[in-house]
């Protein structure tokens, strides 16, 4: 449960060797993170022992965030002009105790360079003794419909909420703690339609590539509980509905926080306990979060590959506007043949039958129905130099076989340009929204724009603002 300093980036290796999801770059070496919060324009996450991590964009981390206390596995929230932050000192076993006290303070900034940042202590707002059914560790927020709660607990014995004053963070008057949930550790709380959702992370830690942690969820129509699964068995009985587990070659997720970024956008924080490709190290992950018959599911990025890129709207591909070229074929070899008559498999149009007349400058793109033809067919490619946002590399989206690259035009409009350059004008941000579709996002964009790929019409693309109540920005990337 200790941070680990940073080595050397492998961005370039990573996007060869597993899907995008987890290759966040830079200084990613973290254990216990809290939720990745927004403060000042940058992001921040804590982990065990203090300290943590400060981005940009949610893609490169550095080291650089400073929380004070020590201890381990702590949250933050935003309350209004308050950041608090919880954090547990003791308990977990270690020294062969589970005595521990969960403890707040507050600060106005989480920007250490700031003249606001400073943190003041709250104080304890639960603990255990050692001995009693519970250890008071691992601390999750949650702000819902006005009232601040506070989920703790590990393995030893059951996970306990109480409920916080949101003004203060102390802890209410008269307060007692609710026993929730067995069998899990690290938890978090969300609110979603009327349900509060608890979720905890199974199986064991801090054994590398051969720990087994998973997150799942149970839910309720109280924060107090009764939590129950998918399957109505109920989380103080040991159930959950499983969110995410090892993938690619990460392995061991756990310490979910919520990251919504609006926009039908939400997104989750986490740590492998093992990234086979950084050494066996623990590391910071953000992955999609994706919603299926009210329960949370992990979703992915766009993994490296060759798509149709079908529009949720029309149900139209995406395509060069060339003409169209016919394959070849003898109508009488397939109306007029005997049933009798030798089969034989026929040849797909081929790149350079379908290109000949292509032009040879800027080619402008729309939609049209899906007939596997090659000015259909796009491959998507992480770009590893190029950076990213919350989560999402950069992509570069280029005609199958091709350098042609679908780029932004200054009048605010798609076409297709001879060849890749690597300009910020050929780079797109795709976003897994919560139903599974995907955002496709220029990363040009003018200062306080919002602006997304839309298909406007049946044929008709352009880049407009994104409206998420609309079909029209959403996105499914179909093997080809």
């Amino acid at each position: 449960m200790r941070p680990a300093p940073f080595t050397a980036g492998l961005a370039l290796a990573l996007a060869a060797a597993t899907p995008a999801a987890a290759q966040l770059a830079g200084e990613v070496f973290i254990h216990d993170p809290s939720t990745v919060t927004q403060s000042d324009g940058k992001w921040y996450t804590f982990g065990t022992r203090g300290g943590g991590l400060i981005s940009d964009d949610g893609w490169t981390w550095r080291s650089g965030a400073v929380r004070t206390g020590g201890g381990v596995a702590p949250d933050i929230i935003r309350i209004g002009d308050r950041y608090y932050v919880a954090y547990a000192v003791g308990g977990g076993g270690m020294s062969g105790g589970h005595a521990s006290d969960v403890k707040i303070m507050w600060t106005k900034t989480l920007d250490p360079k700031s003249p606001d940042f400073g943190y003041h202590d709250v104080g304890t707002v639960a603990s255990s003794n050692g001995v009693e059914n519970n250890d008071a560790i691992d601390p999750a927020f949650l702000l819902a419909d006005g009232r601040l709660w506070l989920s703790y607990g590990t393995y030893f014995g059951a996970i306990r909420i109480v409920e916080l004053d949101p003004a203060t963070g102390q802890r209410m008057a008269g307060n007692q703690p609710v026993d929730i949930a067995i069998d899990m550790e690290a938890t978090a709380l969300m609110h979603r339609d009327g349900w509060y959702y608890l979720l905890g992370t199974h199986g064991t830690c801090c054994d590398g590539p051969n720990s087994t942690y998973n997150i799942r969820v149970g839910r309720s129509r109280s924060p107090l509980g009764p939590y129950v699964d998918a399957m109505g068995q109920p989380l103080l009985k040991g159930g959950g509905k499983l969110v995410v587990s090892a993938r690619g070659r990460a392995m061991g997720p756990g310490h979910f926080g919520l990251i919504d970024l609006g926009g039908d956008m939400q997104k989750f924080s986490m740590h492998y306990e093992a990234d086979m490709n950084r050494s066996g190290r623990s590391v910071l992950a953000i992955e999609p979060l994706l919603w299926r018959d009210g329960w949370p599911v992990a979703g992915a990025n766009v993994r490296p590959g060759s798509y149709e890129i079908k529009s949720e709207r029309s149900g139209n591909a995406l395509q060069l506007l060339t003409d169209f070229v016919r394959i070849p074929f003898d109508a009488r070899r397939s109306f007029m043949a005997k049933p009798t008559d030798p089969v034989e498999s026929l040849p797909g149009q081929s790149l350079a039958e379908d290109s000949a007349g292509w032009p040879a400058g800027p080619v402008r793109v729309d939609m049209a129905a899906y007939m596997i033809r090659p000015h259909q067919q796009w491959t998507v490619t992480p770009v590893p130099a190029a950076g990213g946002y919350m989560g999402a590399p950069f992509y570069r989206i280029t005609i199958a076989g091709t350098e042609r690259a679908l780029a932004a035009t200054g009048a605010g409009e798609v076409e297709a340009v001879p060849r890749f350059t690597g300009a910020d004008a050929q780079l797109w941000r795709i976003d897994q929204l919560t139903d599974g579709s995907y955002r496709i996002t220029p990363k040009v964009q003018a200062k306080g724009e919002d602006t997304a790929l839309m298909a406007i019409g049946t044929s008709t693309v352009t880049l407009t603002r994104f409206d998420p109540k609309s079909d029209a920005g959403r996105w499914r990337f179909m093997e080809r």
